[in-house]
């Protein structure tokens, strides 16, 4: 149906086959124009025949009329849709992060409050959606993102139906949509469906995370459909006594056959969740889903602190296919010379591990590789992943050729430059009083003006930490030894001059 490298309405080019269906695909792709990631669903209606490709495409834009309407930061923003060739697309935003049933698989057992901290998330996105009113009609762990704060998104609306009463059901073929395992009574039936259809749904996915296991397995997709009309669930606290009493009811309730005997809305399931909520105490790290309870609107927690050195660089997933490390040199070259620095970073990231294993981890080729990452890691702005890279570089280098190798002081005078552009000037302070000496033994006038550039920046951070006195010290014997190179008329000199004083009036 489609490959990576196929560009999408003249903007977006495929990456990576994340999800497959009968009848479209989702990709991750690269929005050309805007040089940022994006998720792209694609869905082939001839793949249809007669009617039913009519209704597809019709379904098709009315899925991107309603997802457009709800505005919920736990939803994937929609950026665009349109058809291309045979295909219909939808652009949507990229969500970096691990979907529910693979964090659910990572953690074993699932703390009790985890689970309560995700159905409580889900039940505010899916109030924002059944105001609308849209039903969602596919919730499951796959369609759902934990996301590196704590915080979850919903990912797929596409089966969605609007409820009005002149609106023809999308099942009138006799096909449910949906999930069998996570698929409400009514649902299984072809019956109408409502927002109680996600309330059972989300009580099926909460039933899975405090148990281990959805409430009702199969075989076959018919015997799972037949379980659910007729057969009870196991009550949760048979396989995890710790879980509250008033936790167990209220699954019950949400899993019961009749939707007019489960909680009224989503509204109703957020407030019987609430009391179990923790109230206090500190997040177990990224992907915690209570760290939003915890820590209401507290900064992502990767991004606060500067990651050590690691030995293989995270990137973004591309084609899965063995990677050409030659062809992707030439693709990374051509994307930097279109200034689409975004997917080459990701490009360098995935092609790495394949070059040392093909060329040897310290060869010339993954050197070279690894020189070109860093450098464009900075380039876009991308300084905490830039930073243990250019560490590991320099460390290599210096081990290599002594601490006094050009290469290796760059690569050091690189890192510090990350430091302060991540906001931690004395850790950048301390590297370039190191680097400085090395530069200051040097004859060659390229190295005098580097020396010069370093000591700016040792006397600018010292302004950042408080200590006027120094920097005044360290500026004013600077701007002797500047003017001494370039003349007092030169720029550089110049700036130093307004520093100075602006600081002098300050002191006064």
């Amino acid at each position: 149906m489609s490959a990576p490298g196929r560009v999408i309405a003249g903007r977006y080019e495929l990456s990576t086959l994340i999800g497959q269906g009968g009848m479209g695909q989702v990709w991750t792709a690269y929005d050309q124009r805007l040089d940022r990631r994006v998720a792209v669903k694609l869905l082939r209606p001839d793949k249809v025949a007669g009617q039913e490709a009519d209704e597809l495409r019709r379904r098709f834009v009315r899925e991107c009329r309603v997802t457009a309407q709800v505005d919920h930061p736990g939803l994937v923003t929609v950026h665009d849709a349109g058809s291309a060739d045979d295909d219909l697309y939808l652009v949507m935003q990229y969500v970096d992060g691990s979907d529910l049933a693979d964090h659910l698989a990572e953690h074993d057992p699932y703390p009790w409050p985890w689970a309560v901290a995700v159905a409580t998330q889900l039940c505010g996105v899916l109030s924002a959606v059944h105001a609308v009113p849209i039903v969602h009609r596919d919730l499951k762990p796959r369609n759902v993102m934990v996301k590196p704060d704590g915080t979850l998104t919903v990912l797929d609306l596409g089966v969605a139906s609007v409820i009005d009463s002149d609106t023809t059901r999308l099942t009138h073929t006799g096909s449910p949509i949906g999930s069998p395992a996570y698929m409400a009574p009514e649902q299984a039936m072809g019956g109408a469906v409502g927002p109680y259809t996600d309330i059972y749904a989300l009580g099926v996915l909460l039933h899975e995370l405090l148990s281990g296991n959805v409430p009702f397995a199969g075989t076959t997709a018919l015997g799972v459909l037949h379980r659910h009309l007729y057969e009870p669930p196991l009550p949760v606290r048979q396989l995890r006594p710790e879980v509250p009493d008033a936790l167990e009811a209220l699954v019950l309730r949400m899993l019961a056959k009749d939707p007019q005997h489960r909680p009224a809305s989503t509204q109703e399931v957020y407030e019987a969740l609430v009391p179990f909520l923790p109230a206090h105490g500190t997040p177990l790290g990224p992907l915690d889903p209570t760290r939003p309870f915890l820590r209401p609107a507290a900064p992502w927690p990767d991004r606060a602190r500067t990651p050590a050195a690691q030995a293989v660089p995270a990137a973004a997933p591309v084609d899965q296919r063995k990677p050409d490390v030659a062809q992707a040199v030439d693709d990374v070259k051509r994307l930097l010379g279109e200034g689409r620095i975004t997917q080459a970073v990701d490009i360098l990231g995935a092609i790495l591990p394949a070059a040392a294993a093909q060329h040897g981890e310290h060869s010339p080729v993954v050197r070279t590789l690894r020189k070109q990452y860093a450098a464009t890691l900075m380039d876009d702005g991308q300084y905490r992943r830039a930073l243990p890279e250019l560490r590991r570089l320099a460390d290599e280098r210096a081990a290599e050729a002594g601490m006094a190798d050009p290469a290796a002081l760059q690569f050091r005078y690189d890192a510090a430059q990350c430091l302060e552009q991540l906001g931690e000037p004395a850790a950048a302070l301390a590297e370039y009083r190191a680097l400085l000496p090395y530069y200051e033994n040097q004859y060659a006038t390229t190295d005098r003006e580097l020396a010069l550039e370093v000591r700016r920046r040792i006397g600018h951070l010292l302004l950042a930490l408080g200590d006027r006195a120094a920097a005044h010290d360290m500026l004013r014997a600077l701007l002797y030894d500047a003017e001494r190179l370039h003349g007092p008329n030169h720029a550089f000199p110049g700036e130093i001059r307004r520093t100075l004083h602006w600081l002098g009036q300050v002191r006064g």
